[in-house]
């Protein structure tokens, strides 16, 4: 898993998140291990700007060949930003899942949930249990 970016957050359930430096906005997508497992994505029906979420919320739906996903955010606050790109171009979730393919913009309400989220190696360990399972 050497294509994960190491300055990024992950979660278990398969969402990164990058935080900007000097502010409170993080970033999110999803890994490159879950749009692989998805397949080929079809259609993302992304939150409404403004929208206030609690960690844990399911927030968009990516729908694929294979299956629709919920999308839960691993942060509470506001949705200040979404990849408008997406709407003509979903694949972009598949091949560039960690630049072009991001799905929103969320105004951090607790930056602990931040620090408490998976870093690289952690997430990667999770990945490994995974496999293991199968």
């Amino acid at each position: 898993m050497d294509h994960m970016p190491e300055e990024l957050k992950y979660t278990e359930t398969h969402e990164w998140v990058s935080k900007e430096e000097n502010n409170n906005i993080a970033t999110i997508g999803i890994s490159d291990y879950a749009q692989d497992q998805l397949g080929e994505i079809e259609f993302v029906d992304l939150p409404e700007v403004g929208l206030k979420v609690t960690a844990g919320d399911e927030v968009c739906v990516l729908e694929s060949v294979k299956a629709a996903a919920d999308i839960c955010t691993p942060l509470t606050g506001t949705i200040v930003a979404i990849n408008e790109d997406l709407e003509d171009a979903p694949g972009l979730v598949n091949t560039d899942p960690y630049q072009d393919g991001w799905l929103y913009k969320i105004e951090i309400k607790d930056v602990v949930e931040y620090d408490e989220l998976l870093d690289k190696d952690a997430y990667n360990d999770h990945l490994l249990e995974l496999a293991d399972k199968d």
